[in-house]
């Protein structure tokens, strides 16, 4: 595991940190893209909302619906992995220790978020990166992903041609794939509500341009945070 970086502004004198490659940013939003799309796409396929007028015009409506979400699959699926691969060949704030607390700093981040959401701390731990508790969860919701991966090939070999890959997942099946994966997307919704609302909570508490920083990447870091990013409770 690797040391904390020196917050070292950059450019000079900006106060900005360099903290989410791009990697981290394109992922984040392919994502973020694609969970709204197989959201709205995946709703149609179990409770469909459009009909037109005649059974063979709804099958190709369905059919559709499918495509499209099988494509966004596709772009979640592999934007989720380059995310995976980048906590282990990307940058300081990227890394897996970062989102398992592993070492000493990061326990002692998630306990200190827990502090704050407990008002038993009057501000957030100041950092450039995830709070240990915050990444902690998006541990939790990377296996939420996987499980949507997983539970989605296994649904899709019902429609898939019989010589087709997807013929492959079949065993899957029993796991109740249909009924975790409902469940995972909306446990996904809601975590996107919080996601949101922890995203403007910090952006008006931290005052580091939390938002901009998945656009830029940089975020604004003030002496106070340097310090108390090095600093043991």
């Amino acid at each position: 595991m690797s040391a904390p970086p020196r917050l070292v502004p950059e450019p000079p004198g900006t106060g900005l940190v360099y903290v989410w490659q791009l990697p981290v940013r394109l992922s984040h939003w392919l994502i973020v893209v694609s969970i709204a799309v197989l959201a709205v796409t995946g709703y149609f396929i179990g409770n469909p909302l459009i009909t037109t007028g005649g059974p063979a015009r709804d099958r190709i409506v369905a059919a559709t619906m499918r495509s499209i979400h099988l494509y966004a699959a596709w772009v979640f699926g592999v934007s989720v992995v380059v995310r995976v691969y980048w906590m282990f060949a990307g940058s300081y704030y990227a890394r897996w220790d970062q989102f398992i607390p592993v070492s000493r700093d990061r326990l002692n981040s998630v306990w200190q978020a827990m502090r704050f959401y407990s008002f038993q701390r009057r501000g957030p731990q100041l950092y450039p990166g995830h709070s240990g508790l915050a990444a902690l969860a998006y541990t939790g919701i990377f296996m939420i992903y996987f499980m949507e991966i997983i539970t989605g090939l296994a649904l899709y070999f019902i429609y898939a041609p019989a010589n087709s890959v997807f013929q492959g997942f079949r065993f899957l099946v029993p796991i109740y794939s249909r009924f975790l994966h409902h469940i995972g997307m909306w446990i996904l919704l809601m975590f996107v509500i919080q996601h949101v609302y922890s995203t403007i909570l910090f952006s008006v508490e931290e005052r580091s341009g939390i938002i901009d920083s998945m656009f830029t990447g940089y975020k604004r870091i003030s002496p106070e945070a340097e310090e108390e990013a090095h600093r043991d409770a």
